[in-house]
């Protein structure tokens, strides 16, 4: 019973896959905060170098990558993918669980998978420093990674709560070379009236992401990058897909269903998107996007126009959403803080293309443990939401005695996120549900858009 299958390093994918081609109907026009009208190639341009903003919108279904960031990618991919034999045997279920591990990156989660071709790509266009925002702290870490890589300076802006709840990531920022902010700061004039109107404010993704934008706007050596929801991030992830599927075809399998965590949307496509290709052309596989209860975008939020930050500086995009001021709470533990949703994802909801679950987090947290009791990995907080799911669909495949394929993305480790795991063990972590009531305070202050 073979448990690693492992591909070799030419087998690294030489092109990343662009959905967008094979959407169900035409992709949403972005919206200027400034004009109300589709944002131009200038504005855009005013924070991220030409090469990205051509992949944001290209309807080129393969894009070339460069062979500078195939060279670092072999730092960690092609990553492993694993038969979860120890966990089928403690679920007793007839269902093969196979999970792709992207723990293995320098920063110990998929992130990085972005984050190099971001930092190659300001780099050749002559960007000095890279600013941006960081929540449970993957992304922050991956960048500053990739910043250390490629001589430039990073400047992260991370979430409140985060920054005080898990200082380990924080410190691996700064091991890299990062100057890191708890968000909001008094640095910003995004941050400065949040904390007029409450100096205990935990911070949000939202806001972060405010702090980093106008950072990099009023900076002409430094432009912004982002650690999920732009298309071109998407686009990066999806080397993981595509690694899986040759790595399912050498033991001659093949998923009912694809599972991952979902935040902002990148982890979900990165595993997601190239089985969907597939699904286009009349395969037979479930996509299913696994969110928190206390964030539950997809599930509880509403398909429409709003900001990407709290400030209203970021374009206005066509997404689920739970509202650009949503807050969450300080007792959620699990990461995945986004107020909104991939446009790529969304639009694919939207159509009925995959489907959605939103979990609580003590069950999260539950499946995490059996998880590393069975297979020996602690998953990082985000990824026990795609083990939990996995566990379901293997339980129910149990119940109803069927034969099922899983396949989940364990997106990274949770070696730096352990006050979360304290939390759970000492009995402290609590279930909440976003109440439904909040959901629709805050998208009562989506913007109006025409067009």
């Amino acid at each position: 019973m073979q448990t690693k299958i492992i591909l070799p390093e030419d087998k690294i994918p030489t092109q990343w896959y662009n959905i967008i081609p094979d959407l169900p109907g035409p992709l949403h026009p972005v919206i200027s905060p400034r004009t109300g009208q589709p944002v131009t190639p200038e504005e855009m341009l005013a924070i991220f170098p030409p090469a990205l903003l051509e992949q944001e919108m290209s309807n080129q279904r393969w894009i070339d990558i460069p062979e500078p960031i195939r060279e670092i990618y072999k730092l960690w991919r092609p990553s492993p993918l694993f038969r979860a034999h120890r966990l089928e045997k403690a679920l007793g279920t007839p269902a093969k669980i196979f999970y792709k591990y992207e723990g293995g990156s320098p920063a110990g989660s998929h992130k990085p998978n972005s984050a190099i071709p971001q930092a190659y790509y300001n780099k050749a266009h002559g960007i000095k420093r890279l600013a941006t925002e960081t929540g449970a702290g993957q992304w922050g870490s991956s960048l500053a990674l990739a910043c250390s890589m490629f001589n430039l300076e990073c400047t992260i802006y991370m979430v409140k709560v985060s920054y005080f709840q898990k200082p380990y990531r924080k410190s691996m920022m700064q091991l890299w070379g990062a100057t890191v902010h708890p968000s909001p700061s008094p640095l910003t004039n995004a941050g400065r009236s949040i904390l007029a109107l409450d100096p205990e404010n935990n911070g949000s993704l939202g806001i972060a992401i405010s702090e980093a934008v106008e950072d990099a706007a009023t900076h002409n050596d430094t432009n912004y990058a982002l650690g999920s929801v732009l298309n071109h991030v998407c686009l990066h992830q999806t080397v993981i897909g595509q690694e899986a599927k040759e790595q399912m075809k050498m033991v001659g399998e093949y998923p009912d269903v694809v599972i991952a965590c979902c935040g902002g949307g990148s982890n979900f496509a990165g595993i997601a998107f190239p089985f969907l290709a597939d699904r286009a052309n009349g395969a037979n596989v479930r996509c299913l996007a696994v969110e928190p209860a206390s964030c539950p975008t997809l599930t509880k939020g509403i398909y429409a126009f709003d900001y990407g930050d709290n400030a209203k500086m970021a374009p206005i995009a066509k997404m689920y959403t739970l509202g650009h001021d949503f807050m969450p709470p300080g007792i959620h533990a699990g990461g995945l803080r986004y107020h909104g949703e991939s446009p790529l994802v969304s639009q694919l909801y939207e159509a009925g293309q995959i489907e959605a679950r939103s979990l609580m987090q003590t069950a999260c947290f539950e499946g995490a443990m059996l998880f590393s009791k069975s297979e020996g990995i602690i998953p990082a907080p985000e990824s026990s939401h795609a083990v939990r799911a996995a566990i379901d669909e293997a339980l129910l495949a149990k119940e109803e005695g069927k034969e099922k394929t899983i396949l989940f993305c364990l997106s990274g480790h949770g070696f730096m996120d352990m006050t979360a795991y304290d939390s759970y063990l000492s009995g402290d972590l609590e279930d909440y549900e976003y109440p439904a009531e909040l959901v629709q305070a805050s998208l009562a202050n989506l913007p109006k858009v025409s067009v």
